[in-house]
């Protein structure tokens, strides 16, 4: 089992940052990836952002360029700095980590931009 813990989300105005954080823990070992997804009020939830083992990212088309996904092996921490956001980046931002072939979420955390 693998649990997460997210945390940094909140209220922001246009243009402004946030950093989210996922903190990893329990059978950690042998993950494959770690990445962040949203979800916005009657929308699908959406892939924003991966690390995949070895070191490759992917980054959606709409966040280019303004967020970045790090991660800190020695907190078994994954983030998400968010910069220059807009009101469409709104949504419920959550964790994900793939280990196997099991895949573990976070609770979520919502982040709202203002215009």
């Amino acid at each position: 089992q693998v649990h997460l813990v997210e945390s940094g989300g909140g209220l922001v105005q246009a243009g402004g940052s946030l950093r989210l954080s996922c903190a990893a823990s329990g059978i950690i070992f042998s993950i494959n990836a770690m990445g962040w997804y949203r979800q916005a009020p009657g929308k699908q939830r959406e892939l924003v952002a991966s690390l995949i083992s070895g070191g490759n990212t992917y980054y959606a088309n709409s966040v280019k360029g303004r967020f970045t996904i790090s991660r800190d092996n020695a907190k078994n921490t994954v983030y998400l700095q968010m910069n220059s956001l807009k009101p469409e980046d709104t949504a419920v931002y959550y964790c994900n980590v793939v280990r196997g072939t099991l895949g573990y979420w976070g609770q979520g955390t919502q982040v709202t931009v203002s215009s």
